[in-house]
């Protein structure tokens, strides 16, 4: 059964910083793509970053240059920098998972990120 937990969200200030990580479970790594995504009030879901099988960055265009998705084979994580947050950061980020051979998608409970002075 594939899990997916994230943690590290939080209250940061404009322009501050902060580390949202994904432990997984359940799955053979090697095909899967796994990544962020965010929902942000009065939007719909949308892709933050994306860490494919090939070891690909594929990045969203709403944080494109301000965070930096990193997968750590050893600890079954994928992890999300995230720079000079601004108040429309604020939001549900969510750990996701996409099996690749039958097309399966997984999604963690979301952690939930405020930027606010």
């Amino acid at each position: 059964q594939v899990q997916l937990v994230e943690s590290g969200g939080g209250l940061v200030q404009p322009g501050g910083s902060l580390r949202l990580s994904c432990t997984y479970s359940g799955m053979m790594l090697s095909t899967y793509n796994l990544g962020w995504y965010r929902q942000t009030p009065g939007k719909a879901r949308e892709k933050v970053a994306i860490h494919t099988f090939g070891d690909y960055a594929d990045y969203g265009d709403s944080m494109r240059g301000r965070v930096i998705i990193s997968r750590d084979k050893m600890k079954n994580t994928v992890d999300l920098q995230m720079n000079n947050l601004k108040f429309d950061d604020t939001g549900d980020y969510y750990c996701y998972a996409r099996e690749l051979l039958n097309g399966d998608e997984y999604w963690g409970q979301g952690t939930q990120v405020t930027v606010s002075s």
